[in-house]
């Protein structure tokens, strides 16, 4: 069972980009997403609020999210997070997609 965890990132004066920018520039991002069984790892800006940064955190399973949560990587967003002083909030969905029928994918353009 997959799962995908919605992290928004919320600081001041351009923080949470900041961020994010450092995440890519410094190779953690990618490190991230090299981890095995990590699905993806994106962030995105929201237009509608300028201080906020969107993580879509996707992870094959509960097991390689709690290694992920166990890696000396978590050391490294937690001071970077606190280099920012970011705040979070977070939104956690998990999915099962075996035998699950694509009911979405009538309102879907391509």
């Amino acid at each position: 069972m997959s799962i995908a965890v919605n992290l928004y990132y919320t600081g001041k004066n351009g923080a949470a980009r900041r961020f994010a920018q450092e995440m890519e520039n410094s190779g953690t991002a990618d490190l991230i997403r090299a981890e095995d069984g990590n699905l993806g790892y994106e962030y995105f800006i929201s237009l509608s609020d300028p201080e906020t940064v969107l993580l879509i955190d996707s992870w094959r399973d509960q097991c390689a999210l709690d290694r992920h949560h166990a890696s000396p990587m978590m050391k490294t967003i937690s001071e970077l997070r606190e280099k920012y002083d970011l705040h979070m909030r977070a939104e956690r969905y998990s999915a099962d997609s075996e035998g699950v029928p694509d009911s979405d994918s009538q309102f879907l353009r391509k």
